[in-house]
């Protein structure tokens, strides 16, 4: 295996890369930190933010859109209900399955974490950053969306 400069990557692009990687993770659990909350593991976090996006699923559903296996799902899924964010019914179309959704309990810890961690997000950006610093942190935040879409 090659050196990734001999493949004709810019030893800059390598450098960015390596920054942008390190410094979303610290933003990431600087954030967490900051804020309280349920604290729900990064794999709880994605399946309660699919059921917000996406609506009610199955277990088996949510273990292909996770790409875990079942049995990880079903241990994620009963640490959820036990903090009450989930709520199960029967399938209307196939009365063998169950359709997990957001309880209302998940649903309003949800909205305000997202808020609580907005808030303290918006605050921090304030207090801390001029506004010539807070231009350039929404400028790098343009180029790093095309990321997104490459």
């Amino acid at each position: 295996m090659g050196d990734m400069a001999d493949e004709g990557i810019a030893p800059s692009a390598l450098a960015a890369a390596q920054e942008v990687r390190a410094v979303i993770g610290r933003v990431r659990r600087r954030i967490r930190e900051a804020t309280r909350g349920e604290d729900l593991t990064p794999s709880q976090t994605a399946v309660v933010t699919r059921l917000d996006r996406d609506g009610p699923m199955s277990a088996s559903d949510l273990a292909a859109a996770e790409r875990v296996r079942p049995q990880s799902m079903a241990a994620w899924l009963s640490a959820l209900d036990e903090h009450g964010w989930i709520e199960r019914r029967p399938d209307p179309d196939d009365g063998r399955r169950q359709l997990i959704s957001l309880s209302e309990t998940g649903r309003a810890q949800l909205t305000d974490g997202r808020r609580e961690r907005s808030e303290w997000l918006a605050r921090v950006l304030n207090d801390e950053y001029s506004e010539q610093e807070r231009q350039q942190i929404l400028d790098a935040m343009a180029l790093l969306d095309r990321l997104t879409r490459s």
